[in-house]
This record gives structure tokens, sequence and C-alpha cells, in this order.
């Protein structure tokens, strides 16, 4: 699920910024919102772990999703005990990514960015597909921070509707 929602992501900058080449650089990868956005998604349909790694706040990086009232409902029809909201964690994503044969779609819609040049919040409405097929959808959040080194991600946070099976 957690996969669902980068993916979602990566595809709502991409759309934005358009189609071109991958950066050269994890320093014009995060030269600003736009572009980290965008090299998310790049490393992630690419399965690239190291250049999506690069993205993140090397420490201290929050990762939470909650489950809808429909995901939770279908979560505990299979396992009463299934908790609502879930920490996950940023390198068991980037291994994800890393190792999928999967072919992985992230569509967006509705993307906000909201940034005073030190911090940014960047949220948007998320459908995940894999190989095709929407896996999940939600809400995603994003909070950002640029240090001496460019934007990086500290902190990303998601509603979870996965596909009913």
């Amino acid at each position: 699920m957690l996969f669902s929602v980068r993916f979602a992501l990566a595809v709502v900058v991409s759309s934005i910024i358009g189609p071109h080449a991958a950066f050269a650089s994890t320093r014009e990868d995060t030269v600003d919102v736009d572009h980290l956005i965008a090299a998310y998604h790049e490393a992630v349909v690419e399965h690239d772990g190291a250049r999506l790694a690069a993205l993140f706040m090397p420490e201290g990086t929050a990762w939470f999703s909650a489950l809808t009232d429909a995901g939770l409902a279908r979560a505990r029809a299979r396992a009463p005990n299934a908790p609502k909201v879930r920490p996950g964690s940023v390198m068991a994503f980037v291994a994800l990514v890393t190792n999928s044969k999967d072919r992985l779609d992230p569509q967006h819609s509705d993307l906000r960015i909201r940034t005073d040049g030190t911090v940014a919040t960047v949220t948007f409405d998320f459908r995940f597909l894999i190989n095709g097929d929407v896996q999940n959808s939600g809400i995603e959040s994003w909070q950002l921070v640029k240090g001496d080194d460019g934007w990086r991600i500290v902190s990303i946070i998601y509603s979870s509707t996965p596909a009913s099976n």
C-alpha cells in the first residue's frame, strides 16, 4: 500500500513537469520541489532504489499509512486485529521499488504545493496501478525541508483504500 502511494505521487509530479530526461545528479533532483517530485517518480518507475533513497533525509524520516473506513473493513474481514494506522519505512519502500519486476503506474490528481522556501507540504489524490490494475488509492502528503544540499523528503503520510480482491 505504501508502494501505491509513492508511485501515485511520482506520477503527479511527472505529469505536471512533463516528459524529460532523467536528472543527472541528486543535486539536480533536489534543486526545487518540482524536480524532487519528478525525480521520485522516475526513480520508482525505473526501479532505481539508490536514487530514490537519496531524495529522503538520511535519518529521522517518518512514514505512515492509515486505512480508510472501507480499507479497514476489508482488512478486518481477513484479520480482525488489523491496525488502522501503520508505520512504514523508507528503506522498505526502496527495497520494494528496487526488487519489483512489475510495471508500476502511479496516477495522481489535484497536486498542491505550499512552501515558504524552507519547508514545503505536497498533497495530492492518488491511484496506484500495478500491471494495469488499481492496487490502492487515497490522499498523500509529503513534508519537505530545504537544507544546504537541496530539498529532501522528511515524512510521508497517506490514506489507503486497497482494491477489493
